[in-house]
């Protein structure tokens, strides 16, 4: 393959194309699923099909059906399902050397250099790159394990409504209700402040970020409400799980101040945000912040498992075995992000992104009913809020929309603190008239559910 081929090529033409949903193919599967994989199984429960191929951003499952995707495996394909210019790279790479551990490989030095030049501020050309696990929990443990090595202080700081990955450290920072009620933290230091959350906090969106920081500068440096021993503060630049709450200007420059203030590392936790889903290369860069380390993982592979923690070259001061992972050598999935990131540059896609985000924010707005509270998101992270008629949390309207996109061939997610946020994050190489098509499905649904509720 010569060049990565427009994003025009990448599809099922046809899609969306659905006929039974779910199809009696899927329900078989789904069955034979239940029988033999665990109970914590999640997507089907609510998506009950499935899936045989995917292109681009489209998918089809086992009964012939083609749905456009609109939620890209939670941010995950954001250059697209099989995208052929990364799948070459990946199997070229899986006949020749697949895992070498830690040892120097083209693909692995490649990489490292390709994100220390696309990282944000002040790490683009000063940085340090360290591969462990695959997954973005993986990463998040270490930077856990970063910060209380250069502070040699053992406490977090973290935020309401935050997900940070289901590990143990990384599930200690998380802040879900929903997933905790049955775990108690194996790392009982860490505290938690408020995320400036306008839509759901009375005041301003000055007044919520006045208030986030107060709480964090109490935790850093009261004499009688401080953490003795802050090793780091962990946030995401904008809450995914949480509801894509996109924090109020002033909060993530204010937070790096404070860590400036009290000495303390800033982790910013790009997993879900990163890799041009917001339209730039990280949603710190909307900021104009520069994290003193950066989580990475989910976008980066596009499907291959990989995840990584880029970080100051000040921190870099564990020695040899620091931190390790059987899979810190997986050069399949270097390989996959390395083309990812070029496929990114090729056809423009950050700008891309940030024009299609605008369209289908803009679409989600145009829904004349109270039901949608509020539509928020940066580039290609979106999400609505749905409200009743006094202003509580509609979790079941959300619900009821999905299904109906679904059955019409749209599939979305949903999300928020009670599960009332309608979360698009569509892949990045997605086109207009994808975009156009689905938001005619997705509005009707919205406008058929919220008549409905007025019945």
């Amino acid at each position: 393959m010569t060049a990565p081929p427009p994003i025009e090529e990448l599809h099922f033409d046809d899609a969306p194309n659905v006929d039974e949903v779910p199809g009696p193919r899927s329900r078989r599967l789904r069955e034979r699923q239940r029988a033999a994989e665990s109970s914590a199984v999640l997507y089907p429960t609510e998506m009950p099909i499935g899936f045989r191929e995917g292109k681009g951003a489209t998918i089809e499952d086992v009964d012939g059906n083609r749905y456009l995707d609109f939620f890209a495996g939670i941010s995950v394909l954001n250059v697209g399902h099989a995208n052929p210019y990364i799948a070459e790279a990946a199997a070229e790479q899986a006949h020749t050397l697949p895992h070498s551990l830690d040892f120097p490989t083209e693909p692995r030095l490649d990489l490292i250099e390709k994100l220390e030049s696309i990282a944000p501020g002040g790490l683009a050309g000063a940085s340090r790159v360290v591969f462990g696990g695959p997954t973005g929990s993986d990463a998040v443990e270490g930077s856990i394990k970063l910060a209380k090595q250069y502070t040699g202080n053992r406490g977090m700081v973290a935020f309401y409504g935050a997900f940070h990955g289901e590990t143990s450290g990384a599930f200690s920072l998380s802040a879900d209700g929903k997933y905790k009620r049955d775990y108690t933290p194996l790392l009982a230091e860490v505290e938690h402040a408020q995320y400036p959350y306008p839509f759901r906090q009375d005041g301003t969106p000055q007044a919520a970020v006045d208030r986030a920081l107060d709480d964090v500068q109490t935790l850093l440096g009261d004499r009688y409400g401080a953490m003795p021993n802050p090793a780091g503060v962990w946030v995401e630049p904008i809450q995914g799980e949480g509801g894509v709450v996109v924090p109020p200007e002033g909060f993530m420059s204010g937070l790096r101040d404070l860590c400036d203030d009290y000495d303390v590392p800033l982790i910013i936790d790009e997993i879900q945000t990163g890799m041009g889903r917001t339209g730039e290369w990280w949603a710190s860069d909307h900021f104009d912040v520069t994290p003193d380390a950066m989580t990475v993982g989910k976008a980066i592979g596009n499907g291959h498992p990989l995840s990584a923690t880029v970080y100051r070259e000040e921190l870099d001061t564990w020695g040899p075995g620091g931190h390790t992972g059987t899979f810190r050598g997986y050069n399949v999935a270097m390989r996959a992000a390395l083309r990812s990131i070029e496929y990114i540059e090729a056809h423009d896609l950050l700008d891309h992104a940030t024009q299609l985000g605008e369209y289908i924010r803009g679409r989600l707005r145009g829904v004349d009913d109270p039901l949608v509270g509020q539509v928020r998101g940066m580039g290609l992270f979106v999400g609505a809020e749905f409200v009743d008629e006094e202003g509580r949390p509609a979790p079941d309207a959300v619900s009821d929309v999905r299904q109906r996109c679904m059955e019409r061939g749209v599939l979305a997610w949903g999300g928020g603190r009670d599960d009332n946020v309608l979360r698009l994050l569509p892949p990045l190489v997605m086109t207009r008239e994808q975009a156009e098509t689905g938001l005619d499905i997705v509005c009707k649904a919205i406008e058929a559910v919220a008549d409905e509720r007025r019945q």
